[in-house]
């Protein structure tokens, strides 16, 4: 069912999936070609190409199937695969072991996963006067027609000056989940707008307490809610460069209507990846928006919620009255090829396939392609499997609606939501009079990676 790197790391951290660094070698397919040593397309030295090297591939735990399609599909060439963290979390260990890897001169992955969307930001750049890590994709290694095909605005993120540095691996683009039953029984009408969410959430709290609409307790929630909003606290216009306003309107609203709804019950604070949330919201939840992946890491998951079938629906992006909708995104993956590969034919090949190829963005892949013609042969494949109360095509619809407002810095908003906000939040202040706070916050972490600051 519906899930995605985030989903990914949040299963294991609740014990499903194991992380590591364990390196394993795999037999997968080969590719011709080869070459001597010429300026790759972002002005880095390219190294002398030999079609019959190997190629080095870092994955996270949730991405082996990806890589075992591939080994199916392509039986002959060499691939080590290399097990790790993902930078799950905003761990950093992406970059942080590739700066490692400049310093010594040497190691370099040929592709990585990252569950991160904002590694463009620093991988297209030089660091420290070391070429930039990742190579350009855009100036003849992946075909245009390829990149053509991708969901309108799902390659932002990979895009710095221009160039596109890396290839999405799925959407992660958030939507309004109920559960039909409820609303039925209940006797209320989906949301179309922000007001009316509110709204009901006020009823319930009044005529149903101890059910929900929504939570607050990861460190996403910025993404779900004030990403959703357009609030302007994540502007990146440039490389080096981000606007930072949370004084907005756009930010206050919706820092009043979660304040409301935190007040009454309605949307705690508790993160939907604990045994707490399991135990006390299991047949409570009427509504929840969220991004595509909660379908199956947190509804459709015996370990979780465990929402039967035919009861969770999902509507399109909540617009503010009188406003056109757009949404927030949370995770999300991304595959880049090294600048340094020596056989950069093979690896384009690789990141190709997992992005793009039915054998396992159709048949396998938990999450909503980013790649869209395979997005339209996985929305029926989920479609046709019963479990929903109706179709899924307001997924298909919040794909092309993500805010492109909120830019992929290299700084993490969410390490700065759950140092500043959350536990703010758990001590009792209001939203409202947090946001010049976390203003500061963002700012602060911004300069120190080196940004301007508008």
């Amino acid at each position: 069912m519906v899930d995605s790197t985030k989903a990914g790391r949040t299963r294991r951290w609740m014990g499903i999936a194991g992380a590591g660094s364990i390196a394993i070698a795999l037999t997968v397919a080969g590719c011709g070609g080869g070459g001597g040593a010429s300026s790759g397309s972002n002005g880095a030295p390219k190294a002398a190409q030999d079609d019959k090297a190997p190629i080095t591939v870092w994955v996270d735990a949730d991405r082996s199937s990806a890589v075992d399609a591939f080994k199916k599909a392509n039986p002959d060439a060499k691939l080590n695969v290399v097990t790790y963290d993902g930078s799950a979390n905003g761990s950093n260990s992406f970059r942080t072991k590739i700066q490692l890897f400049d310093q010594a001169g040497s190691g370099w992955p040929d592709v990585v996963f990252s569950s991160q969307n904002n590694d463009a930001a620093w991988a297209s750049q030089k660091t420290n006067g070391k070429q930039a890590y990742a190579a350009v994709l855009s100036d003849g290694l992946v075909p245009q027609s390829t990149l053509d095909n991708f969901t309108k605005g799902s390659l932002n993120p990979c895009t710095v000056e221009g160039k596109v540095y890396c290839l999405r691996n799925d959407l992660a683009q958030v939507v309004l989940w109920y559960n039909k039953s409820l609303f039925d029984k209940f006797g209320y009408s989906v949301p179309t707008t922000w007001e009316e969410y509110q709204a009901i959430g006020e009823k319930v709290a009044q005529e149903h307490a101890g059910y929900i609409v929504g939570t607050v307790g990861d460190a996403f929630a910025p993404e779900i809610y004030m990403w959703s909003g357009k609030c302007q606290a994540n502007g990146v216009t440039g490389p080096k460069e981000v606007t930072v306003s949370t004084g907005t309107n756009e930010c206050k609203r919706v820092a009043a209507m979660l304040d409301t709804l935190v007040k009454n019950g309605t949307t705690p604070n508790i993160s939907v990846f604990t045994p707490e949330f399991v135990k006390k919201y299991a047949d409570k939840v009427l509504m929840m928006p969220g991004p595509a992946w909660y379908a199956g890491a947190i509804f459709n998951n015996p370990q979780s919620l465990n929402v039967p079938k035919g009861q969770l629906g999902v509507a399109a992006p909540l617009a503010w009255k009188g406003e056109e909708a757009v949404t927030g995104n949370v995770g999300g993956g991304t595959w880049f090829v090294s600048s340094h590969s020596k056989n950069l034919k093979a690896a384009e090949k690789f990141v190709e396939f997992v992005t793009t190829a039915d054998d396992y963005q159709v048949n396998l892949a938990p999450g909503f392609p980013a790649y869209a013609p395979a997005a339209d042969k996985w929305i029926k494949k989920q479609e046709s499997s019963g479990y929903y109360a109706g179709d899924l095509q307001a997924l298909v619809k919040a794909g092309s609606e993500i805010w492109t407002g909120w830019g992929s810095g290299i700084f993490s908003q969410e390490a700065i939501w759950a140092k500043t906000v959350t536990p703010a939040i758990a001590g009792g202040k209001s939203l409202v009079d947090l946001l010049p706070e976390w203003e500061t916050a963002i700012k602060n972490q911004a300069q120190v990676n080196g940004y301007t600051v508008k």
